[in-house]
């Protein structure tokens, strides 16, 4: 079965840095890539950023500004979501997403497998 299970998010002030975690467990997690979305309150869930099972990064640049970075660890089936300088604007609920691909891209349906989110609320 897999799992992908998030966390690390909670409240900070704008300007703070956040880490966030996904484990996974139950499919081949170093042939494939992976990915983070989001979700804010009355948006649609949107791509984040990715990275594919040999390391290459892709971000969505409007909305991440290079303040964001995605990161993999073979070792631990781990995938991080370095977010710094953190806005408002960044309030969401942040899902992981695992594929069978390779290297998939900023599509929902690039990816197979789904965390439950972890919430991240930016706010003074």
């Amino acid at each position: 079965q897999v799992q992908l299970t998030e966390s690390g998010g909670r409240a900070v002030q704008p300007g703070d840095s956040l880490r966030l975690v996904c484990k996974t467990s139950g499919f081949m997690f170093s042939n494939n890539g992976q990915g983070w979305f989001r979700q804010a309150p009355d948006r649609e869930r949107e791509f984040v950023a990715s990275i594919s099972w040999y390391g290459i990064k892709t971000y969505n640049s409007d909305s991440v500004k290079g303040r964001f970075t995605i990161s993999r660890d073979n070792a631990d089936y781990t995938v991080y979501l370095q977010m710094n300088n953190l806005e408002p604007e960044d309030t969401a609920v942040y899902y992981c997403a695992g594929s069978r691909r390779a290297s998939p891209g900023s599509l929902e349906g690039d990816y197979d497998f789904w965390g439950q989110g972890t919430q991240v609320t930016v706010s003074t």
